[in-house]
């Protein structure tokens, strides 16, 4: 399966790529892209199941954050890119720490946005893909309103489309990737330049998972932004477009130009 991705940006810019939170699609990212795509070539991808990516087949091998890393892996294999930076928001920054920790020679620079290496007790994901399953996304949808965004954000509901238009087995199979997912015992694996940025009012990532990420990656550093929740780029999108084309500018592309 070919993640479902499109691409931004200067033909010969290094390359950034993005992944979405669980329930979004790469749109997610449209409040960064003005700023990031004048000077690299960004890659956005979706989630299986989310935007136009194909679903997973039920009953299929149950997915792991390492097959949803050697997607976006393939992806890079797809256009020849030996080495490039990776961002996500909750689990697209859990698949590019994967990818960096599993490919260190490919990813130069990482930013995780409302991440952690750990995303709690499995048993609730679970329980949330169960649900989804037998009941559809509509459950899931207004209790993300209070997650996602801090009370006086003004326009929740794009992204709130994009968690009711999603495919109910794409986003059980990533709810079971996110289960088996612990990074804590790698994070000093990571080479890659590291910015770690959280809503400073997000409750699915609360800023202690920022701080175990700070404390394990080798020279990380954390920008907290605020009022945010868990969908930050969106909430304070000049802030942390900010944050990312500070450190991306610092960190990629690597001394010498590096690979493209």
């Amino acid at each position: 399966m070919t993640l479902h991705h499109r691409i931004d940006g200067p033909k010969d810019a290094p390359v950034v790529v993005l992944g979405p939170s669980l329930g979004t699609t790469l749109d997610l990212w449209e409040p960064q892209l003005p700023e990031l795509a004048k000077a690299w070539r960004v890659l956005r991808y979706d989630l299986p199941g989310h935007g136009g990516s194909p679903a997973p087949r039920a009953g299929a091998h149950r997915l792991t954050m390492g097959d949803l890393a050697g997607e976006v892996a393939a992806l890079l294999d797809l256009y020849g890119l030996d080495r490039v930076a990776c961002g996500g928001v909750s689990i697209g920054g859990a698949i590019g720490a994967s990818l960096a920790v599993a490919l260190p020679d490919r990813v130069a620079a990482l930013v995780l946005c409302c991440t952690s290496a750990h995303f709690g007790p499995p048993a609730g994901w679970h329980e949330r893909a169960a649900r989804v399953r037998g009941e559809g996304m509509a459950p899931v949808v207004e209790g993300a309103r209070g997650r996602w965004f801090t009370p006086g954000f003004a326009d929740p509901e794009p992204q709130l489309a994009m968690l009711a238009g999603a495919d109910p087995e794409g986003y059980a199979a990533c709810c079971e990737a996110i289960a088996g997912f612990d990074l804590r015992g790698r994070l000093a694996d990571i080479r890659a330049a590291t910015l770690i940025i959280a809503g400073a009012d997000d409750p699915a990532t609360p800023l202690e998972h920022s701080r175990l990420l700070l404390d394990g990656i080798p020279d990380a550093s954390l920008c907290v932004v605020s009022p945010a929740a868990h969908l930050a780029n969106v909430e304070r999108p000049a802030e942390v477009s900010e944050a990312m084309v500070r450190h991306l500018t610092a960190a990629w592309p690597a001394p010498g130009g590096g690979d493209r």
